[in-house]
């Protein structure tokens, strides 16, 4: 019986994918097989030493202390492109409300019930102050080009936007998905310095972490409008209000705000509402209880942030999981340790990512204590597991 806790509220249709016969679910449980969290914050939380795996019903996981589950052999997952239609939508309604003053033109309509005699006279005097421009034509530049990416960029292209997009690291699955209309910029510099409308949709690590500054803004037209629905911290904040002031940016969205934020009238700050939908909050529900069930029962490896993807049927009577620092010849020890206890190799699968590897052995036979300990003291092994 595998037990899994919840640190947020999960979709039940997610939930629901659990068997009751070999799983239990609680938000208060004790040593835990697997969590499923969405936005809480684990960084100063105690992690169970009957951990295996965590599942992120979302793309980010800076609420995960990724490396401490890395050299503890806790594989966490993510779960890209579940959320990506709602984002997407969001991040369409953010290219409209930057280029046209409805967001600020509502705000004044409302303010008139408080004694206006004639709000249609009033109205029709003051609405020449919310004038904006028309998308169509426009050049909209998307930084990232997973699977939010690739949707932005193809419906903005639908709705007449002359689209360019940027990702050095675009996967193949995404190019099949992009629409042969988006060029390809061939420099995050140029893209940026071509565009009318720029949107970001690029995770946050140290490489990506204040991309736009004071240097960037510098290089982009004057007017230019910035959607930002990845992170908050892909932005320089202090280059970014004094960009404003200078004019260059005319207006910035973004999903992210902060106390920094909420004092420009050419910042709509939106409360994180990208993935705030029922239908979004189901599909990362049931993908990352998807992956962490195929985990705990199979041993199979699919959208870890820490650990490489790794799936194979299984052909042995056992399955050993062994994760491990990602240094040579350590393969070549598990096997002579398997050959000395006469235990067979029916089929295995060893893969990397960075400086950890997985694997999936499956043997002929049984494995006891004797060989799950002998196994844990190669050196650089951190879990080993049989199913």
């Amino acid at each position: 019986m595998f037990k899994i806790q919840t640190l947020d509220k999960i979709s039940q249709k997610g939930i629901n994918l659990l068997p009751h016969d070999n799983f239990e679910n609680a938000s208060e449980i004790v040593n835990p097989d697997g969590i499923i969290l969405r936005s809480f914050k684990m960084h100063d939380m105690v992690l169970p030493t009957s951990l295996k795996a965590i599942a992120r019903a979302g793309a980010g996981v800076n609420n995960i202390p990724v490396e401490k589950c890395s050299e503890r052999g806790i594989v966490v997952f993510n779960t890209p492109g579940a959320n990506a239609n709602g984002v997407k939508e969001l991040v369409l309604l953010g290219l409209l409300i930057s280029s046209r003053k409805v967001f600020r033109g509502i705000t004044w309509a409302k303010s008139l019930a408080a004694g206006c005699d004639d709000v249609s006279k009033t109205i029709e005097k003051g609405k020449s102050d919310f004038s904006g421009q028309e998308i169509k034509g426009k050049k909209l530049g998307v930084i990232g080009l997973g699977a939010i990416g690739v949707m932005v960029a193809n419906d903005a292209e639908a709705l007449g936007m002359e689209v360019s997009g940027y990702d050095p690291f675009m996967s193949v699955d995404a190019a099949w998905g992009l629409s042969r209309s988006v060029k390809k910029a061939v420099s995050f510099d140029s893209i940026i310095s071509d565009s009318d409308y720029i949107s970001m949709h690029v995770p946050l690590n140290d490489k990506t972490r204040g991309m736009f500054n004071k240097e960037k803004f510098s290089i982009m037209k004057k007017g230019i409008r910035i959607l930002n629905f990845a992170r908050g911290e892909l932005v320089n904040n202090i280059d970014l209000k004094k960009a404003i002031d200078k004019g260059i940016v005319e207006i910035y969205v973004t999903d992210f705000p902060n106390e920094e934020l909420l004092d420009n009238d050419h910042i709509i700050p939106i409360p994180h509402l990208g993935a705030s939908t029922p239908e979004s909050e189901e599909n990362c529900a049931i993908m990352a209880v998807d992956q962490i069930r195929n985990y705990l029962e199979k041993g199979d490896i699919v959208n870890s942030v820490n650990f490489p993807e790794c799936v194979l049927s299984q052909s042995g009577t056992k399955r050993i999981l062994i994760t491990n620092k990602n240094v040579p010849n350590i393969i070549g020890q598990f096997t002579s340790i398997l050959a000395k206890e006469n235990i067979n190799i029916a089929d295995m699968l060893n893969k990397s990512k960075g400086d950890y590897a997985y694997n999936i052995i499956d043997i002929d036979g049984d494995a006891d204590h004797s060989l799950i300990s002998k196994l844990m003291d190669v050196e650089g092994v951190s879990m080993v597991r049989v199913i």
